[in-house]
């Protein structure tokens, strides 16, 4: 298994700190707001990622955060927390909403998308003690500092590596940005714990040495780490948005605390753009999941194209690109039906069995260069069309279907579940029909075609005979 390590800027054989474990860590949602294509193109990949190290006999305890608290609208700890911001524009409160889109997210991710759910899914709230004691740890290790009526703040000073992995010019940093938050050493300290306005009451606040108020956002995703996978993980992954602040933060963090590497390799997907722009609220271009599904297109398709670019690419998104992909799905659909019109005889073709049967180890090895979404769907476009191009006698079912089920192994798309075998009162009614083509009798021939469209069942005459699909 093969993955580009962003810290290092290269692709590197993965290597875990136990054989045939890996821990992996993933930052999850922000739960402010219902949740975008972008939002959910990451987690898409991440999944790839877990079934490909799963194939690959490796036992993945995964570790996901829901951010319900902490996250302020801007990344130099000015502004406001995204979750307060949330409540006052719904009229509720800030835990109603973390609610509310907690539940729309999971049912979303796991329901929808039919996503590997990971082994901890931990809410950042349900964290606050711990991260009130992994606070006080920095502190009395003086990594932080106070600044009055603030809260908290990481010193980065203190760390000679700040800023590994993206890279970063501190020096630049330093001349050519403000600091947004007065009393801040350096522009690249961070908010530990943040005080609660003065005269103000937040809906979500705690008690803590500094104050009431509310940990950092880079906070909750080290302490999660921490407790539910230990000092040292395998795997980080997230959006590139994430490595010059978000990611880096929680390096300076836990490294700084326990004096050990935090991660030996960080993920980073690259966004997809909406007809060549970004993806904002503020110009109105948001397309969630539910705009798909009441186009009446599978969440399939959408998947498909996420996987037709690298995950470390920037993507594209529009009906028209999504309509390729759902015609490339209904056309993988059209081909799985065929399973059912197959019967393994002695006659199977030994070079086609031979394709099936080395498929799926195909497509894995894709998956294990950097996960090769795209290398994959062409893979399989290539042995589907050789399927579609082979008469029904020469192919076996058993190795067929075997192929249809590694589809669903390693990139949850699943051809299987769509495709049921037709009732046999439709069976009876293909036997008509044959018939009646046997007899030349076309215009009943016709009238059975329509009836059988009437009925979702679409028919393909071909030379070899007549196989049926889904419309």
């Amino acid at each position: 298994m093969k993955l580009h390590n962003t810290l290092t800027g290269n692709v590197e054989e993965l290597r875990t700190l136990t054989p045939e474990l890996v821990k992996l860590y993933t930052c999850g949602l922000t739960v402010y707001s219902q949740p975008h294509i972008g939002n959910w193109l990451g987690y898409i990949y991440w999944d790839v990622l877990v079934r490909t190290l799963t194939a690959e006999g490796y036992t993945v305890e995964r570790t996901q955060n829901i951010t319900d608290v902490g996250h302020l609208v801007s990344d130099d700890d000015d502004g406001e927390d995204k979750m307060e911001k949330g409540a006052r524009a719904e009229g509720i409160t800030a835990w109603d909403v973390a609610k509310k889109y907690s539940d729309i997210a999971e049912h979303e991710g796991y329901e929808l998308l039919r996503l590997i759910k990971p082994t901890h899914l931990a809410r950042a709230t349900d964290f606050i003690e711990r991260q009130i004691e992994f606070a006080k740890e920095l502190e009395s290790k003086g990594l932080t500092y106070v600044i009055e009526g603030e809260g908290l703040y990481f010193d980065t000073s203190k760390l000679h590596d700040y800023g590994k992995l993206a890279k970063l010019d501190i020096a630049g940093l330093e001349a050519g940005k403000r600091v947004a938050v007065n009393g801040k050493r350096l522009v690249t300290d961070f908010a530990i714990w943040k005080l609660s306005p003065a005269n103000s009451k937040r809906d979500m606040e705690w008690d803590s040495p500094w104050g009431v108020g509310f940990p950092g956002w880079h906070l909750e995703c080290s302490v999660i780490a921490r407790e539910t996978l230990g000092d040292q993980i395998d795997i980080h992954t997230g959006g590139i948005d994430h490595i010059p602040v978000h990611h880096t933060n929680e390096i300076a963090q836990t490294e700084g605390l326990t004096g050990k590497t935090f991660a030996h390799t960080w993920l980073h997907n690259n966004h997809i753009k909406i007809n060549g722009t970004k993806i904002s609220k503020s110009i109105g271009n948001i397309v969630t999941l539910q705009d798909i599904v009441d186009r009446g297109i599978s969440l399939d398709a959408f998947k498909l194209l996420a996987y037709s670019k690298h995950y470390r690419t920037e993507g594209n998104f529009d009906w028209d690109i999504l309509d390729s992909s759902n015609n490339r799905l209904k056309n993988w659909l059209r081909v799985a039906a065929l399973r059912h019109q197959i019967h393994d005889t002695v006659t199977a073709d030994e070079d086609k069995q031979t394709n099936l049967i080395t498929a799926p180890s195909i497509i894995r090895q894709a998956l294990q260069n950097d996960l090769g979404t795209p290398e994959a769907l062409a893979i399989i476009d290539q042995i589907f069309t050789t399927v579609d191009a082979t008469p029904l006698e020469k192919l076996s079912q058993h190795y067929f279907v075997a192929f249809l089920e590694s589809i669903n192994d390693l990139l949850g798309v699943d051809l299987i579940g769509p495709t049921p075998d037709v009732s046999d009162d439709i069976k009876r009614t293909l036997v008509e029909r044959a018939r009646a083509r046997e007899e030349k009798n076309w215009q009943k021939s016709d009238e059975i075609r329509d009836a059988l469209h009437q009925q979702g069942i679409g028919l393909n005459d071909t030379s070899g005979g007549t196989t049926w699909f889904y419309n």
